[in-house]
């Protein structure tokens, strides 16, 4: 088979933004800094970003190309028997990318209502009653949406059309889908900063509150946002690198994609918390009640909170809500794609399998899948898989990697390779943060959420449907990745 290669450096730079950028920058970023001290909340967050969140991206991007490989092959590469971890990066992608196919569907759906702003003047009402149909039974199971599932048919079709030759065809398509949702998004900032009673929505973003750097949970807050946000722990970047030529700079990569997605996150802090001001204003509201409703949290922030402001937006609210919804599916589609395409790196890797055949493949088996999260009780279980991929299943992934290569590979001999390969060096400062700093936060959230979940279960949910759609499947993943690990490939270690 032979091997792929970027176009160009920036055809796998954009790439590789667009997959750190998705849907987390627009609607979870705004609001996690709310809740953890305003403006307080950036200190803690940029020093993870480069005491984890950096170092990490320059660990995945040097492993990918210096063994030249997917995930899988990557750390089979480090030593015996470790091709396992890197089974469970995509194993985790692949997962994650089965509900994401569903949101993006929310999104296309969303996109179509903003034409004649659908959801009215309730849009709390319309998300969970109108288009969701949600009911308070798990096992209503059954009841497919066929908007939902039409639009998820959608999303898994422009997926695969993205990843079509590889990236050859990635290469091109971030040429459209990664400028777009930036372009969108300067709209957004622009419109919602001049928006009346903008200034006190982005007083809340901006007022540090110092106390709350004293809250242990704000530190984490802050580790765990960053980390989360670059898609670190899916095998994406690692795959992305092994597709790089090898005079390519490392480190110079690394600190572009990570501070690019990082000030994607802080300036659609504007567009979000200026819109909010406005919505505040308009409804005659303080704005921490806007905030610290359950509206603006998660899904809610972008299906509930912004078409209702959206609404307000009079002669310019159809405008604004297609820009949104076009965003956010740009925004998703770059993520979503990427992850398919570090599981068909490795299968493709492994067992010299054709991608056309692996494409669909991964497209079948996660449209299948995803068929419980198009029911009426879907909100839910994307809602638990989701926090428990996050939580626990990225959390250890990354653990893992920072131990492999720290107390088994050898930091020194990836930091010289990279250093080789880079404009300018990283020095043992690295060789800290990836043995010590990045595995304690990480050990330490992991620790603390195991703590939280054996005294109350996620967001009060049944427990026999945490454990079918959390526990389980973080189980059952380390499994699998053992099982693949011993299968014949074309390549084994």
């Amino acid at each position: 088979m032979e091997k792929e290669y970027w176009p160009s450096r920036t055809s796998f730079v954009f790439a590789a933004i667009g997959s750190a950028i998705g849907l987390g920058n627009v609607w979870r970023f705004p609001y996690i800094c709310f809740k953890y001290g305003g403006g307080a909340f950036l200190i803690p967050f940029l020093v993870a970003l480069f005491t984890a969140g950096i170092p990490l991206m320059i660990l995945e991007m040097g492993i990918g190309h210096k063994m030249g490989a997917s995930a899988p092959m990557a750390f089979a590469g480090t030593g015996r028997r470790k091709e396992w971890l890197g089974w469970m990066a995509v194993g985790v992608g692949f997962i994650i990318v089965t509900y994401y196919g569903v949101i993006m569907s929310w999104c296309v759906n969303y996109l179509g209502f903003s034409f004649n702003l659908s959801w009215g003047t309730d849009a709390q009402s319309f998300f969970h009653n109108e288009f969701l149909n949600r009911t308070t039974n798990f096992k209503d199971i059954f009841s497919i949406s066929p908007k939902i599932l039409l639009g998820l048919a959608i999303s898994w079709t422009l997926i695969i059309l993205c990843i079509w030759k590889g990236a050859k065809t990635v290469g091109k398509v971030v040429y459209f889908t990664v400028p777009l949702p930036w372009i969108c998004l300067v709209i957004f900032v622009i419109r919602g900063v001049s928006l009346p009673g903008a200034e006190a929505g982005i007083a809340y973003y901006l007022t540090p509150n110092f106390e709350a750097l004293k809250d242990s949970a704000v530190w984490l807050a802050a580790y765990t946002q960053v980390f989360f946000s670059l898609s670190i722990g899916f095998g994406v970047m690692i795959a992305y690198a092994s597709f790089l030529p090898k005079r390519s700079d490392i480190v110079n990569n690394a600190f572009i994609i990570s501070l690019a997605n990082c000030g994607t996150s802080f300036l659609g802090g504007f567009a979000v918390f200026g819109a909010l001001g406005y919505y505040a204003n308009q409804t005659g509201v303080d704005v921490k009640e806007v905030l610290g409703s359950s509206q603006a949290v998660g899904f809610g922030l972008a299906f509930i909170a912004y078409p209702s402001i959206i609404s307000t937006l009079g002669k310019a609210a159809v405008f604004f809500g297609v820009i949104f919804f076009i965003m956010l599916l740009t925004l998703a589609i770059d993520s979503a794609f990427s992850l398919v395409e570090a599981v068909a790196a490795a299968f493709m890797d492994k067992y010299n399998a054709k991608r056309l055949k692996v494409n669909f493949s991964v497209a079948i088996v996660g449209c299948i899948l995803a068929l419980t999260f198009t029911t009426r009780a879907g909100y839910y279980w994307v809602d638990i898989v989701d926090h428990f991929m996050n939580s626990f299943g990225l959390a250890i992934v990354g653990l893992l990697e920072c131990l492999v290569i720290g107390y088994f590979y050898g930091t020194r001999i990836l930091r010289d390779y990279v250093n080789s390969k880079s404009e300018f060096a990283i020095g043992r400062w690295w060789d800290v943060m990836i043995m010590f700093v990045t595995p304690a936060v990480l050990g330490i959230s992991v620790a603390l959420e195991i703590k939280d979940r054996i005294f109350s279960s996620y967001e009060g949910y049944p427990r026999w449907a945490e454990f079918t759609a959390g526990w389980a499947i973080v189980i059952a993943l380390p499994i699998i990745a053992f099982l693949l690990m011993r299968s014949k490939g074309r390549r084994t270690v």
